[in-house]
């Protein structure tokens, strides 16, 4: 299972049910797909696919919705 957090544009924003403890988003996109860490600090894990600008603007979503990704995170895995 994976619960998507939101969409946004051409990208997904989600999690897989069955996740290693620290906190992170799954981005999917047409392109390919990326990996962001939210704590300590947003960074990315991995990106496979995107050129950069879809990096950047998938980053840039992260932040925007920072908040969002972390109450999903806390509501689904407790």
């Amino acid at each position: 299972m994976a619960p998507t957090v939101f969409r946004e544009g051409s990208f997904r924003f989600f999690f897989f049910s069955r996740e290693e403890s620290r906190i992170h988003i799954h981005v999917a996109h047409t392109d390919g797909e990326a990996k962001f860490w939210l704590e300590p600090n947003i960074e990315l894990a991995m990106s496979q696919g995107l050129n950069s600008k879809q990096v950047n603007e998938a980053l840039s979503l992260v932040k925007q919705h920072r908040e969002e990704i972390l109450n999903a995170w806390q509501s689904h895995f407790g």
